[in-house]
């Protein structure tokens, strides 16, 4: 059994959909069962939302250009595929159902002037039920049983417009009674990516990455030998290659370290894609689909070499670090938890947080973009501790980065944080403030966001590749 997810940029075109067509075809060839989730073609769910946004300020005119726009590229899309005639009749008047449909809800919207996380939802889950239709006549063309498939009657969730969770028994349920009988008939099912239903089959979104956690979920249920998630790189790198172009793919990674590189900015997997997978211990594998000889990353709870150490170096940039600080702090209790619920009343991530073990200072990261609402937040909380100069200091640094080094093995190597100072002293690089918790996953440095790129590049080099080369 195999899922086999593939993104936008691998259905951005004709020539894309040929050579998914392709390695689905090699790889039915080695397992008859197989289901394809697959996402909207590259840059459509951005045109969605655009168009949902552009109704809610009323401007018609926009949302109708973009409808346009969108018919026309999918049109000539299914053209170019060269499909059988009654089946590229068939996915050419779904094609026009569906973007009528688009139109009849912006119009709704703007005349409301209101766009509901709900109707966002709606709207911008759109073109993954266009490239379904247009893959399955692929794949039906190319002499491969297919058959298109909502996931809104597959995967069920709550109703967190936007961010929805799977509740996976009922998925369970769903996908066994529909998916199941399908593969025993040796019929490939071809899943819209990124959205579900709620109980009541009102139509939800996963958020971020969603059609990856499509897959994954899949995947769980359905028991997999293997996830795959088909993209445009050859797996996850040990560096961003834009900034460091001698990064090499990771031929294994743990789910724990695939976890963390995704959280610090490795945009290749959302770390919800992980849990389904982590949890039964299904594989996962992250492959390109205009390289698909190569074999990339495999996700996997133990790692099979004995090389373990800092195997990446990734950041985060647009940053600022705010930092709490006051000698009268020492031994109150409860500065913290106030310090932090203050800050999730305004509903802002915390990306990290170091405490000096005075508890005199408090510093965490946040995006720089909430700086302000969360001093502003910190200051009337504390209020009565500034007061009393028991809280002597409420500050921003702007414009900082984190940079993280992800390693399963970096807590048991002795030396590595040192060897990490060492190449960002060598550089005149700054550290603002560090954290390493009892996770033996990831080391974090915030340093100034100028320093980032060559910090980046500091690390791999000194660091990283003579880790690898031991």
């Amino acid at each position: 059994m195999l899922v086999m997810k593939f993104g936008g940029s691998s259905v951005g075109d004709a020539k894309c959909f040929a050579q998914v067509v392709q390695i689905v075809q090699e790889a039915y060839a080695k397992d008859r069962e197989i289901v394809v989730v697959v996402s909207a073609m590259s840059g459509v769910t951005n045109k969605l939302i655009a168009c949902a946004q552009a109704a809610a300020r009323g401007e018609h005119e926009t949302y109708q250009r973009i409808k346009a726009e969108l018919l026309s590229r999918h049109l000539e899309t299914v053209a170019a595929l060269e499909l059988d005639p009654k089946i590229r009749l068939d996915v050419c008047s779904l094609i026009e159902d569906r973007l009528y449909d688009l139109e009849r809800w912006c119009r709704s919207v703007a005349i409301l002037r209101e766009l509901t996380p709900r109707g966002l939802d709606l709207i911008s889950s759109l073109g993954e039920r266009l490239s379904v239709a247009m893959l399955a006549g692929a794949l039906s063309t190319a002499g491969l049983k297919s058959q298109p498939v909502e996931a809104t009657s597959l995967v069920v969730t709550d109703d967190n417009f936007g961010e929805a969770t799977p509740l996976m028994d009922e998925t369970q349920a769903r996908v066994q009674a529909t998916l199941v009988p399908m593969l025993r008939r040796g019929c490939i099912p071809v899943v819209t990516g990124f959205m579900g239903a709620t109980k009541e089959g009102v139509i939800t979104t996963l958020g971020r990455g969603g059609s990856d956690y499509t897959a994954a979920i899949l995947g769980a249920v359905l028991k997999a030998d293997e996830i795959q998630i088909w993209t445009d790189v050859d797996g996850i790198l040990t560096a961003d290659p834009r900034i460091v172009p001698e990064a090499q793919t990771l031929p294994e990674v743990t789910f724990r370290e695939a976890a963390e590189l995704s959280y610090f900015g490795a945009k290749v997997l959302h770390p919800k894609t992980v849990m389904p997978a982590a949890e039964l211990g299904i594989p996962l594998r992250i492959v390109n689909t205009f390289n698909h000889k190569h074999p990339g990353t495999l996700l996997v709870h133990t790692l099979s070499s004995a090389n373990s150490a800092a195997k990446a170096v990734t950041q985060i940039k647009d940053l600022s670090l705010i930092t709490v600080e006051g000698r009268g702090m020492l031994g109150v209790p409860g500065i913290a938890a106030r310090t932090f619920a203050a800050v999730a009343r305004r509903g802002v991530n915390v990306l990290m947080i170091s405490q000096s073990s005075s508890e005199q200072n408090i510093c965490f990261v946040v995006p720089a973009a909430r700086s302000q609402t969360v001093l502003a937040s910190l200051r009337q909380e504390l209020e009565l501790e500034i007061a009393r100069r028991n809280v002597e200091r409420i500050s921003s640094v702007d414009d900082v980065a984190i940079m993280a080094v992800i390693g399963s093995g970096m807590c048991h190597t002795p030396g590595m944080a040192g060897r990490i100072f060492t190449a960002l002293g060598a550089e005149g690089i700054n550290i603002l403030a560090v954290a390493q918790g009892s996770s033996d996953c990831n080391l974090s440095v915030v340093i100034s966001r100028q320093d980032a790129d060559n910090a980046t590049r500091a690390i791999h080099r000194d660091v990283l590749m003579p880790v690898r080369s031991e």
